[in-house]
């Protein structure tokens, strides 16, 4: 068999990974497996699940590639993670390499899952554009002239943490007012209850069977089905997601959006909706042409794919 890499996706409670054959850029095959956050244990796991993979289907491993949420230094080490709160100042990334004898490159998920959409989904036409990942918090990354862009240490794409509101609330960062506090599943989430509790979603209490049971898919499938006041919630959670794209597209003149992450699954009403409020409030929108905004295609393996093909640079 020939030569192939592997990338990982590493969670706070699983891992998933792909492996891809290097001459065709395809998938052999796939695993998904449980983890934990501690370095020594996660080294074993990581190592196991490449060699387990590798014996399989008779491919030589040439490289490994890892995604991590959080501040993964281009040296490997991941100097904060708050998924992954017990990796903090491990070198995860040497010490897997020593364990395996084969190189292994280290970087954000968010930014993988960014490579991944730019070579072979939603963002191949593009040579500027972000991917925004919404889920329990927001990722992103960018692709800028071209370039997947990493940044000084490689902790580019943090932008959910930038504060749209610094009289806003208080985030479980200690933050106040960042964007992903308004943007994410999390926040559409809070909306839901919020507008539950209030009297303003009875569809949604009556869905969920308690309004402390209100959540991001009660809205999702109230939207669907054209329900009013979900369309309402939904409207307002789409003005968020549009206000901090706005502010990035001012900083690096994208071209293109691409959304991915958990709600992603809304489809069209959260693509149509995020795409007006953009435009809307970017300032100068009608000087400019006008920025699109698709649905990722990869689904969630876009960050293990993402990773396998950052580990081929080094081949």
């Amino acid at each position: 068999m020939g030569r192939a890499v592997i990338g990982i996706d590493v969670g706070g409670t699983k891992v998933r990974a792909v492996m891809v054959e290097v001459a065709t850029n395809e998938v052999v095959d796939r695993e998904v497996s449980s983890s934990s956050d501690d370095g020594p244990t996660l080294v074993d796991t990581l190592a196991n699940l490449v060699v387990g993979l590798g014996d399989r289907t008779g491919h030589e491993v040439a490289a490994v590639g890892l995604g991590v949420a959080g501040l993964a230094h281009r040296s490997g080490v991941v100097h904060y993670s708050p998924n992954l709160p017990g990796l903090g100042g491990f070198p995860i990334g040497p010490e897997l390499q020593e364990a395996l004898g084969v190189p292994v490159v280290v970087g954000n998920d968010a930014t993988a899952g960014t490579f991944a959409e730019w070579r072979l989904g939603a963002g191949q036409d593009a040579d500027n554009f972000a991917m925004v990942t919404l889920g329990t918090g927001i990722g992103t990354g960018f692709v800028v002239d071209g370039r997947l862009l990493r940044g000084a240490s490689g902790f580019a794409g943090e932008s959910g943490h930038m504060v749209v509101d610094v009289d806003g609330p208080a985030h479980r960062t200690g933050q106040r007012g960042p964007w992903e506090y308004f943007a994410s599943g999390t926040a559409l989430d809070r909306l839901g209850r919020e507008a539950a509790a209030s009297g303003e979603f009875p569809w949604g209490v009556a869905e969920a069977g308690a309004v402390d049971a209100v959540a991001s898919q009660h809205v999702a499938a109230g939207a669907a089905e054209e329900e009013e006041d979900a369309l309402r919630i939904l409207d307002g959670f789409c003005r968020e997601v549009g206000q901090g794209l706005a502010n990035l597209v001012l900083v690096l003149d994208l071209e293109l959006v691409v959304i991915g992450g958990g709600l992603c699954g809304i489809g069209e009403p959260l693509r149509a909706g995020v795409e007006h409020w953009l435009l809307e409030l970017l300032l100068g929108s009608e000087y400019r042409p006008a920025v699109r905004v698709v649905l990722a295609e990869l689904g969630a393996e876009a960050g293990a794919l993402g990773a396998a093909l950052i580990a081929t640079e080094v081949l």
